[in-house]
């Protein structure tokens, strides 16, 4: 395990994580950092349990932004694959309604 110093609102915290993760943390860090100097700025100086549950919550609606976006596309890429499964199954019924169709005009010009 590793140790990450991260300062948040001007405090320094020490952070453990698994060995390879720390540059990650620490850009994570100044994400949240950057949030709560932003949050300062629009409301104001406030106590750092209450500005910090307030990034919280400002990040856990932007995570919530994100998923609705995932799913948009995901539901968007269903689609286009129902689509090409439907395009696929109408050029397989065109296919055989023309040999149904060669086999009835080789019988009508047989007559």
């Amino acid at each position: 395990m590793s140790q990450v110093k991260v300062n948040i609102n001007d405090r320094n915290y020490s952070i453990a994580c698994d060995d390879g993760q720390e540059a990650h943390l620490g850009k994570l860090g100044t994400y949240v950092d950057q949030r709560a100097t932003e949050l300062k700025a629009s409301v104001g100086n406030i106590d750092d349990s209450r500005l910090l549950v307030m990034v919280a919550l400002l990040i856990a609606d932007e995570l919530s932004d994100a998923y609705a976006d995932l799913e948009k596309k995901k539901s968007a890429d269903r689609g286009h694959a129902q689509l090409a499964d439907n395009e696929d199954a109408i050029s397989i019924a065109l296919d055989i309604l023309a040999e149904r169709i060669e086999r009835i005009a080789e019988t009508l010009e047989a007559e």
